[in-house]
């Protein structure tokens, strides 16, 4: 896993952490119980406070993403399929919500939208069903 983090990014770094991991897991780039590196080597493969990390760590174990065992690590917890397919649509309403701006910007109803999305599906053949 390989985790970049911006010091000139608006979004924290602890955030940045967060991100990457949650994207790692649910691309199946890391895959259940594969022990995560520990917060004092991250920390230091990323010249980073160590608790920078543990906060991200703390955040995604609270969110259901990973589970850390006392004495032995921070492994990717057992996939709760609900939690994936969930974090799966947030993504899509951001998407969603950022195509209804870009609409109302050029005034493009929603009709329209819906002509272009099922134009793009059929050719992608995507089956929304």
């Amino acid at each position: 896993m390989n985790i970049i983090i911006s010091n000139s990014s608006s979004v924290p770094i602890y955030e940045q952490i967060k991100q990457a991991i949650k994207t790692a897991i649910l691309s199946g780039e890391l895959k259940e119980d594969e022990n995560l590196p520990s917060v004092r080597n991250l920390a230091n493969d990323l010249r980073i406070s160590f608790l920078t990390v543990k906060k991200a760590y703390d955040e995604l174990e609270e969110e259901g993403y990973i589970k850390t065992i006392q004495g032995k690590g921070s492994f990717v917890a057992p996939k709760n399929i609900e939690l994936m397919k969930e974090e799966r649509r947030r993504e899509i309403e951001k998407h969603v919500e950022e195509i209804i701006k870009i609409a109302k910007i050029y005034n493009i109803n929603k009709s329209e939208i819906d002509d272009i999305f099922n134009y793009i599906a059929s050719e992608e053949d995507f089956d929304i069903n």
